[in-house]
């Protein structure tokens, strides 16, 4: 069957393959369900984002709330969208924490605890993406809850197993 002659704005469409990756509602996906392209686009940005405060002459503190923004918000938007193995969890954190040991100028060899040790503990508390990723899945969560319909009576089953994973992570 011949490709549609499909336009806008007299610029024809370029058809893609099942197994080209491409950007819907801002996660990069292929026609047969394969997102391991977002995930590779959120690696890349916490990857450029460790760098770039690696040589900025920020406080430590800001250092920290600029890569926060920038290499955690790409993962916080995706989270909760599409499935993250622990392998891939852990690929991530060790970026994250990279990027914390850039920010208050220490070398990638020292001690991942104190980065990862809450403030109370006499750590930096750098967040984690398992961290990150329970409380997408809870706002997702919460926000079923929020409607009356079939959807809320399967958040209130996924909540209380999100409740016990996340009890889980902490202790």
């Amino acid at each position: 069957m011949p490709t549609p002659d499909l336009r806008i704005n007299y610029e024809r469409l370029k058809p893609l393959d099942i197994n080209d990756a491409c950007r819907y509602l801002g996660c990069w996906g292929t026609g047969n369900s394969d997102m391991s392209a977002t995930r590779e686009v959120v690696r890349e940005k916490a990857r450029v984002a460790r760098d770039l405060i690696k040589s900025h002459s920020l406080t430590p503190e800001l250092s920290a709330e600029l890569f926060a923004q920038k290499g955690i918000g790409a993962f916080w938007f995706s989270a909760a969208l599409i499935e993250w193995s622990q392998s891939k969890l852990e690929g991530l954190q060790k970026i994250w924490v990279q990027a914390y040991k850039n920010a208050w100028h220490v070398p990638w060899s020292s001690a991942n605890s104190l980065y990862t040790f809450p403030t109370a503990e006499g750590g930096h508390e750098c967040p984690l993406p398992s961290g990150v990723l329970t409380q997408a899945l809870l706002q997702h969560v919460d926000q079923y809850m929020r409607h009356e319909d079939v959807l809320k009576n399967y958040a209130n089953a996924v909540g209380t197993h999100i409740d016990r994973v996340a009890l889980q992570l902490v202790y």
